[in-house]
């Protein structure tokens, strides 16, 4: 799955929504006198990697998702979700790891999850 590019207004309208109002993700002066420059809420990636599961398997039957955020995230950056199948648990489980990844490799943020597997 491949995400729009991470935009300006994205993150405000981010910080809107999830009540981050933290000035790092979007005044660039903040984000220069922390040496990083402006950057993405890691929530946001992790919705992100989150919504990837959720495309795969629907999201009743997602019981666990543990992530770990790798490296920061600029605007500009495109995200892609990429997974895969690790485990199977008993007869209807399965674990998996999902990871975003921007269009040079980086691993944004990484992780597991486990899931029923839909009934027929």
């Amino acid at each position: 799955m491949e995400k729009d590019p991470i935009s300006r207004v994205q993150l405000v309208k981010y910080a809107g929504a999830s009540g981050d109002f933290n000035p790092l993700h979007t005044v660039e002066e903040v984000g220069e006198q922390a040496g990083t420059g402006v950057i993405a809420h890691g929530m946001l990636i992790m919705g992100m990697a989150a919504e990837g599961v959720t495309t795969w398997v629907p999201r009743k039957n997602v019981k666990k998702l543990n992530v770990r955020f790798q490296k920061m995230t600029y605007p500009g950056e495109s995200i892609r979700i990429v997974g895969s199948i690790l485990d199977k648990k008993g007869d209807n489980r399965v674990v998996g790891e999902v990871q975003a990844i921007n269009r040079d490799g980086e691993v944004k943020v990484k992780g597991k999850f486990e899931c029923e597997l839909p009934s027929k």
